[in-house]
C-alpha cells in the first residue's frame, strides 16, 4: 500500500486502551476520557478533536508481524485537544507495516487557559513510557527498543520530556514509577514552538543532553510555527555526536501527519523515517 493512501485505509481493530495511571492522574479530581469536538466549518477533513481528558489512555495497535519493537505517538492539538487518527491511528498504521507495534496516547488536555499546557502531558509521557517497559514481555517489546513519536504539540512534550526523562516530573505512584522511561529513539515531526526569538534558542524547558537518543526530524520551510527549533535541535544532537536526521521540505505547511499536502513531497517523510530506523536497527 503507498503512503499516500495510508490515511484512507480502514484502521486495524484496536484492543481495550491501557489506563497511563492506576486511578486519579496527578492533581486530577475526575478521571474523564474527553468527547469529540464538533467538526469544524472549514480545514481538514476527516480529523477528530478529543477536548476534556483527564485519564490519559494508550490505545494499542499491534502489528501482524511484530518485530520487538514499539512507538508511543503523542498527537497533536495545541494542548487543548489531541487528534487520534490525523497525527495517531494513521500513523499506527504505517508502523505497523514496518512491524513496529503503536500505542496511541491520548494525554491530558489543558482546561483552564491559566494552566501550563505542556506539564500534564509530560507527566503522562514519562508515566507511559515506565508503564510499557514494565509491560514489555506482555506486548512481545524489547525492553531496549521503545521510542516515541511526536507531531506539533506532542513533539514539543516529546522534547521537553527528553530534556531530562529519569527525573520525576510527579511524586512516585506505584513500582513502575521506577523503570526507567527513557525513549531508546525519537522521532520529531513539525514540534511547536521549540523555538524562542528573543533568545535566539530554545523556549525555558528545552534541552538536548548527551544522553538523547537516536533522532529523526522533520519540518517544513512555510510552517509557521518555525522550523528553527527543529534545526536547532538537530545541531545539539551533531553536538553530542547522536545519530540523527534532519529534514526541512520547502513546503506543506503544519499539521499534515502521514497525508499528501499538494504540491508538496512531505507524504514521503515516512519512507526517510523507515529507513533511519532500519538504519540504527529498530526495524529490520
Amino acid at each position: 500500500m503507498s503512503l499516500a493512501v495510508f490515511f484512507l485505509a480502514s484502521m486495524a481493530p484496536a484492543e481495550e486502551p491501557i489506563d497511563v495511571w492506576p486511578d486519579l492522574a496527578p492533581g486530577e479530581t475526575t478521571r474523564s476520557v474527553g468527547q469529540a469536538l464538533p467538526p469544524r466549518p472549514s480545514g481538514k477533513e476527516n480529523v477528530t478533536r478529543i477536548a476534556g481528558i483527564t485519564r490519559p489512555t494508550l490505545q494499542v495497535y499491534r502489528a501482524e508481524n511484530p518485530n520487538g519493537t514499539g512507538v508511543v505517538i503523542l498527537p497533536g492539538g495545541g494542548f487543548s485537544y489531541v487528534v487520534p487518527d490525523l497525527e495517531g491511528s494513521e500513523a499506527a498504521e504505517w508502523l505497523n507495516s514496518l512491524g513496529v507495534t503503536a500505542f496511541v496516547l491520548n494525554y491530558r488536555t489543558k482546561n483552564d487557559p491559566a494552566q501550563v499546557g505542556w506539564r500534564r502531558p509530560v507527566q503522562d509521557i514519562q508515566r507511559a513510557m515506565a508503564v510499557l517497559r514494565s509491560q514489555a514481555e506482555h506486548w512481545k517489546l524489547k525492553p531496549d527498543r521503545i521510542g516515541l513519536l511526536g507531531f506539533s504539540a506532542g513533539g514539543q512534550v516529546a522534547a521537553r520530556f527528553m530534556s531530562d526523562p529519569t527525573t520525576l516530573s510527579y511524586d512516585r505512584v506505584d513500582s513502575i514509577d521506577g523503570v526507567d522511561p527513557r525513549p531508546d529513539f525519537a522521532m520529531l515531526v513539525y514540534p511547536w514552538r521549540m523555538y524562542d526569538a528573543a533568545t535566539d534558542g530554545f523556549v525555558d524547558g528545552i534541552d538536548v543532553p548527551a544522553t538523547a537518543p537516536p533522532t529523526f526530524l522533520v519540518h517544513t520551510h512555510d510552517d509557521n510555527s518555525t522550523a528553527l527549533g527543529t534545526v536547532l535541535y538537530y545541531m545539539q544532537l551533531k553536538k553530542h555526536n547522536i545519530a540523527s536526521e534532519l529534514h526541512v521540505f520547502g513546503n506543506g505547511g503544519h499539521g499534515y501527519g502521514i497525508r499528501p499536502v499538494e504540491g508538496s513531497l512531505i507524504s514521503t517523510w515516512p519512507s526517510q523515517a523507515a529507513n533511519f530506523l532500519q538504519s540504527q536497527s529498530f526495524v529490520e
